[in-house]
């Protein structure tokens, strides 16, 4: 534990918190409610970090940011720009019912990362310290504001994921890059087997890949299957990779001005695939290694970070199906967006071995022993 990186404390929360914890009353933590539809639905008192919002410091030349959990994602990503950084991990901007942006409270909590994920690490990789108001209303510091600030450094890791199942995050440090100096976009006619191949061989070679999204926007049989590959790099190391992976692939290099959207599209879940075929289909997520290969399931599909996530429109009755096919490679499936009926009866998450079970209930046991915060949201 380190010295906070501001002393101002979130006073009504953390009274919030202490009633409520007081009264034995369950707290549903929320942000810009983006991922409400993400994890085990719960039932509890809202608990909004929006007001406690703002940008504590930027030191671009630290490459760090410390802000308040209720900031807007937009806000932090338009005062790192000015300064010609951003957030490497792609995070998503999904947009809540009401029309509220992502905040970064919520960002870190859902652990959530974009098509830049596979090449530069996820959420995690990019949280230097924290603040968060524990089951007991206390006011907790881990981490500091750079990388060699190492006490106290995985408790603050580990809130990157926790969907607000250990506290409510009120302040964090954020490791930031400069942005590329060069960028491009290939597409490539490859089907989902060649594609993966491809981006196989392409994974072993000094490339700067950055991305990768193979999708098939259509069910119909001629529909073109196609490979988009993002480059991010020197201006040197960019154009000679292009130049090369499309001689080797037979591709075509894409204006970045559409390509930039698109890739926008996908990290936001806004491109056509994402939307659902049929209200009663689920949107799967699949974690497996980036060598696995096709899988045998007759679902659509759309496949980003060099094979190891794997989207998925299928049934909520094919979930011992998806399952098992995941497993089969060493991977595991998410039911990440239930189907107009909510899926009632069908896991979100894939069960815990007994070993990440048991850390799990230490992590709990030790900052919400009563269960206080967004109590069975992971199952």
């Amino acid at each position: 534990m380190r010295d906070s990186p501001t002393n101002e404390e979130p006073q009504a929360l953390i009274e919030r918190v202490r009633a409520a914890a007081a009264a034995a009353q369950p707290l549903r933590i929320t942000g810009g409610q983006t991922k409400a539809f993400y994890g085990e639905p719960v039932s509890a008192e809202p608990l909004s970090t929006r007001d406690w919002c703002g940008i504590v410091s930027h030191e671009p030349s630290e490459l760090v940011i410390t802000v308040r959990a209720g900031t807007p994602l937009a806000e932090v990503e338009a005062a790192l720009a000015e300064q010609g950084q951003h957030l490497p991990f792609d995070p998503p901007h999904f947009v809540s019912g009401s029309g509220t942006g992502a905040t970064i409270g919520g960002v870190v909590a859902a652990g959530l990362a974009g098509p830049a994920r596979a090449t530069v690490g996820g959420v995690r990789d990019f949280v230097l310290g924290a603040q968060f108001i524990n089951g007991k209303g206390e006011w907790l510091t881990f981490g500091g504001q750079v990388m060699k600030n190492v006490a106290g450094y995985d408790i603050s890791r580990v809130l990157a994921g926790s969907l607000g199942t250990l506290g409510v995050i009120t302040h964090l440090s954020l490791k930031v890059l400069p942005v590329a100096p060069a960028e491009a976009t290939l597409v490539f006619p490859l089907g989902q087997h060649d594609a993966l191949e491809q981006l196989h061989r392409w994974g072993g070679q000094p490339l700067p890949l950055n991305a990768s999204c193979w999708v098939k926007d259509d069910t119909a049989p001629d529909a073109p299957e196609l490979l988009f590959v993002r480059l991010r790099g020197a201006v040197a190391a960019v154009e000679s990779a292009c130049e090369r992976m499309t001689r080797e692939a037979g591709g075509q290099r894409m204006d970045n001005a559409q390509a930039g959207p698109d890739w926008a599209a996908c990290r936001d879940q806004t491109l056509p695939f994402f939307t659902a075929p049929s209200p009663e289909l689920c949107l799967w997520r699949l974690s497996l290694p980036q060598t696995a290969p096709v899988l045998d399931l007759p679902f659509a599909a759309l496949i980003e970070w060099q094979g190891a996530q794997r989207w998925l429109w299928a049934p909520a009755s094919a979930a011992d199906q998806i399952r098992a096919a995941a497993a089969s490679v060493q991977g595991h499936a998410t039911l990440f967006r239930a189907g107009a009926d909510g899926a009632p009866g069908v896991r979100r998450f894939s069960a815990e071995s007994p070993a990440l079970q048991a850390i799990t209930q230490r992590l709990r046991a030790a900052f919400d022993p009563k269960g206080l915060f967004n109590p069975g949201r992971m199952g």
